[in-house]
């Protein structure tokens, strides 16, 4: 299926992603910082990026711009138990806007919808 860069500073929501994202059959890739997540972005490229916003040293939101300089056209789901960032107008480069909670059904079902709509984009443009 696809590859997925989750980048959230705990462990334990990257390790439930992590299963119920490779149950769906997707690569699940981890990082627990944003620096990490660059640098798991610059080698693996990844289909889909899944950001926490609020995490030690550098944010998602900050991360985000980082990669969507390098690859306008990678989905970037910002995950957050903050509801209050989607009125930041820094969060609206972002391709999707999940609250985190218990219940990872709006996560997959968002990822799947962002993953068909890169698939019918087609590859890049030269």
């Amino acid at each position: 299926m696809a590859r997925i860069l989750i980048v959230d500073d705990e462990a334990n929501l990257r390790l439930l992603y992590r299963k119920e994202l490779e149950e769906e059959g997707h690569e699940v890739l981890e990082a627990a910082t944003a620096e990490e997540g660059i640098r798991a972005f610059e080698r693996s490229a990844p289909d889909l990026v899944v950001l926490d916003i609020r995490m030690p040293g550098m944010n998602g939101l900050e991360a985000m711009a980082r990669i969507l300089d390098r690859d306008r056209r990678i989905p970037i789901i910002l995950h957050t138990a903050y509801d209050s960032y989607r009125d930041d107008f820094t969060s609206w480069a972002a391709d999707a806007y999940v609250t985190k909670g218990p219940d990872t059904t709006e996560l997959k079902r968002t990822i799947r919808r962002l993953l068909e709509e890169r698939e019918h984009l087609g590859p890049p443009e030269i």
